[in-house]
């Protein structure tokens, strides 16, 4: 009865809001908390805008909205408010795997009807949530409106200030985000992929991206002068950006604000705006900790392809799942099993048949051992970007693998186009990538996308689609010619690319002396490595180095015994870029995790205990970087040691060059 009574009030206050402002077309509506504030209104020449602030601080500063269409007039101006509506939501709903067990959708909604000088309508949904804003266009089914081409979306992203923003280039090394992240000022930015996070200069951090992704064309954010971006969408090699028939929706274009860089980190909102689960049963869906007949190729120990040096064969698979069931491991990847991957795969991907294995490689066998050792097979799928002639195979793929028992596949898209001319993020690439999951769904299948497109919250929907590269991962140190990733680039993909979901970024390297033509390495000390575990979340998550190289390590016992899926999160001291310190509490227990990590500089941190349970006892198992332990000349000494923690504990935190620091807390009885 409270909470129907505060709902009703809210509304009802929502409401005089609107009739009070409605002589000048102004419409207002704020966060459950008070502290986010949404206006909208329409020009003198009718065109829809609106702005937002946080706490009194703006952060978007009016910026238009609307459409442009091939062969039919736009819509962007001439509009008249036909009627509105406002609508509060407060539920709690529980995923099945993730950074957070139970998340609150607690949201107001404005949604603004209007109608242009030609009679057609669309209607804007703006909600306003107490970490930041998401709004849609919405077309209904209507006469004057019918199938069309859309050439450019008007929506803008005006800022008070030009400020600075840590962002990657669209399509500048490839199509799937694998960039470093720089910090620049808007103003020398041109065109940028979301999320791109920014520090404002009135003390605030932001991230612009989007949520539930359909159908749709993916949003980046082209510079316009004065501080603004505009939405640039990504085109289809004929130029249409995006094909669509009334009824339809855009995808959610999404503010998250916080008054700290872990503001965004701990952010929910791009998971509200996406719907609830289409997957009734999802008892088949798990997370896992895996290894992989995967890095040996890339230290070119191994070859995907036939000869010598095959890597995916029957003898080679049963020792990893010998490996894998020995250490409680439940996954194993295997890479190069499946016919076409002989000579330049990566110039047609037509060859491959995801049906078809090599002859040394004996698939029947080899699922029956991995059941007997209780340890999953991991399929892999790598298309070279063909993905008509994936889809082609789908149903049969995934049909096989169910009944071998499979129930992860990777899929690779190694390629700079899909089908040799359309961008990954393009709706052509959009309605492949749901497609795979879809099917995917339909044979208890998860997935782990890899050259995706980015993510935006559509593990909700379909939480078999578990975890995506769309980043500079781990491979980059085997192969890269720039060097391998730098320390800063693992302290900055938390407050960036990881807003946008799970990362397979394949952590946990304990081997820093291989030697490789590009002369890459890993630029992390092996605690660093440890800590990634807390840092960068995914649910499938891979022990990356060869298994001989955990053998006799005791810092291994942490990557056995570290969680994939997590209760709560906890974001504590951090800086974009330089280091971060992350806790995360295990799914069903009482036990704390944490990470911290570095950039190239050594640092002194100390952290606060306060998360973990007043009047309780713990026992901190610590991982931390040994004595003279840096990450150019000296990535191996670990310092292990045991104490007694509690809530009021003040803990010391040395990070080397480039170091981490991982701890397990466990309650003492």
């Amino acid at each position: 009865m409270k909470n129907n009574l505060y709902r009703f009030c809210l509304i009802a206050l929502a409401s005089i809001l609107l009739i009070s402002c409605s002589a000048k077309k102004t419409y207002i509506v704020k966060s459950p908390g008070q502290n986010n504030e949404l206006i909208f209104n329409l020009t003198q020449s009718g065109q829809p805008q609106y702005r937002f602030s946080s706490n009194g601080k703006s952060v978007i500063e009016p910026s238009l909205l609307g459409f442009e269409f091939e062969g039919i007039r736009k819509m962007t101006e001439g509009f008249e408010v036909v009627a509105t509506e406002i609508n509060t939501a407060d539920t709690v709903w529980e995923q099945p795997w993730g950074e957070f067990k139970k998340i609150r959708d607690h949201h107001n909604e404005l949604i603004i009807h209007l109608k242009d000088g030609e009679g057609r309508l669309v209607d804007i949904i703006f909600r306003v949530f107490d970490d930041g804003l998401g709004f849609r266009y919405s077309f209904p089914k209507q006469p004057n409106l019918d199938k069309v081409k859309i050439s450019n979306e008007i929506t803008q992203f005006t800022f008070p200030f030009d400020n600075d923003v840590w962002s990657i280039p669209v399509h500048s090394d490839n199509s799937y985000y694998e960039s470093f992240y720089k910090k620049t000022p808007m103003s020398q930015t041109d065109t940028i992929n979301t999320p791109a996070t920014f520090e404002t200069k009135n003390n605030l951090f932001v991230a612009i991206h989007e949520a539930n992704l359909t159908d749709f064309a993916s949003m980046t954010l082209l510079k316009l002068p004065n501080n603004q971006y505009k939405s640039e969408l990504v085109p289809w090699a004929d130029g249409v950006k995006v094909y669509a028939q009334a009824p339809f929706d855009t995808p959610w274009r999404t503010v998250i604000v916080g008054k700290t860089p872990g503001d965004l980190v701990t952010s929910t909102l791009m998971l509200n705006l996406n719907e609830p689960s289409r997957i009734k049963d999802i008892s088949w869906i798990a997370p896992s900790k895996y290894i992989g007949i995967w890095w040996g190729m890339h230290l070119e120990k191994y070859t995907w392809g036939q000869g010598d040096k095959h890597g995916a064969t029957t003898k080679n698979t049963k020792e990893y799942l010998d490996f894998a069931a020995d250490n409680g491991l439940d996954g194993v990847l295997v890479e190069g099993w499946n016919q076409g991957w002989d000579g330049d795969w990566t110039a047609d991907g037509t060859a491959f048949s995801f049906v078809k294995p090599y002859p040394d490689f004996d698939l029947d066998e080899i699922s029956k051992y991995a059941a007997m050792k209780n340890v999953r097979l991991i399929g892999h799928h790598e298309t070279a970007g063909a993905a008509k002639h994936y889809e082609s195979q789908l149903d049969d793929a995934f049909k096989l693998y169910n009944k071998m028992g499979v129930n992860t596949v990777k899929t690779g898209y190694v390629n700079k186009y899909l089908d040799k001319k359309e961008w990954h993020d393009s709706q052509y690439g959009v309605r492949h990538y749901r497609k795979v999951i879809e099917t995917a769904a339909k044979y208890h299948i998860m997935i782990d996308n890899h050259e995706p497109v980015k993510g935006t919250g559509l593990q909700r929907t379909y939480p078999n689609f578990m975890t995506q590269e769309g980043g500079r991962g781990q491979e980059y140190n085997a192969w890269s010619a720039d060097g391998g990733n730098t320390p800063a680039h693992t302290v900055t993909l938390p407050f960036t690319r990881m807003l946008s979901g799970p990362m397979d970024y394949t952590p946990g390297n304990f081997d820093f002396d291989y030697k490789t033509a590009a002369g890459a390495k890993v630029l992390t000390t092996l605690a660093h490595q440890l800590a990634l575990y807390v840092v960068l979340f995914s649910p499938l998550q891979m022990a990356s180095d060869l298994p001989e190289n955990y053998v006799g390590k005791p810092e291994f016992k942490f990557i056995k015994e570290v969680p994939c899926i997590w209760s709560d999160t906890k974001v504590l001291d951090s800086k974009i870029g330089e280091y971060t310190t992350i806790v995360r509490k295990d799914w069903d227990g009482q036990n704390w995790y944490l990470g911290s990590i570095t950039n190239q500089d050594a640092r002194k941190l100390k952290v606060s205990l306060s998360f973990l349970d007043s009047g309780k006892s713990y026992k901190a198992e610590v991982y931390a970087d040994g004595d003279g332990a840096d990450y150019k000349t000296n990535p191996y000494p670990v310092s292990r040691s045991s104490k007694t923690v509690n809530s009021t504990t003040i803990l010391d935190i040395n990070l080397a060059a480039g170091g981490g620091t991982a701890i397990k807390f466990t309650p003492i009885p």
